[in-house]
């Protein structure tokens, strides 16, 4: 671990986090939140929050591919995805919710926008962030796709969107 320059859980729990938040609404499948979670330790942010039926640690499926990421990354569950965006709202977050929606900015995009505390919601694998949902958030943000299908796993996109926000987080804060 030493030689890798890897974290502890101890020590990732203590570090500067990025000011980032991957919002988990009504995301069926286990294995996609503890790849979230991998991606959530592997870029150090700041939290998880996980709303509806989502699945939440302990869980066997979120367990096997979050590779211990569940015990570093601190989480919070939340009945609905409204009462997450008002704890972000509390807290000064500005909140996008990844989706193709008219008028959303384009990922590479996101450098432009002024936050310093910024939360992404990511929906359910089949229906997106649900339309009440996206009328709650300062916005929505898409991940630009070229090919024949213009969708991508929830899991693929949260690291995706997430690497893109710690990159502008490092260049502006840090």
């Amino acid at each position: 671990m030493e030689e890798l320059n890897r974290k502890s859980v101890d020590e990732f729990k203590e570090s500067e986090k990025h000011t980032v938040i991957a919002v988990l609404e009504n995301i069926r499948s286990a294995y996609n939140v503890g790849s979230v979670f991998r991606s959530a330790d592997a870029f150090l942010i700041e939290s998880i929050y996980i709303t509806g039926y989502t699945a939440k640690p302990p869980h066997k499926e979120i367990t096997k591919t979050a590779l211990g990421a569940q015990d570093s990354v601190d989480w919070n569950y939340f009945a609905t995805t409204k009462e997450a965006i008002e704890d972000l709202r509390r807290n000064e977050y500005k909140v996008f919710a990844v989706e193709q929606v008219t008028d959303s900015i384009s990922l590479e995009k996101i450098h432009h926008l002024p936050f310093e505390k910024i939360a992404f919601i990511f929906g359910n694998e089949v229906s997106g962030v649900e339309h009440e949902t996206i009328s709650l958030c300062d916005g929505c943000v898409e991940i630009p796709q070229f090919g024949m299908k213009h969708s991508l796993n929830i899991s693929v996109a949260a690291g995706i969107v997430l690497w893109e926000a710690v990159k502008c987080s490092v260049k502006n804060y840090h």
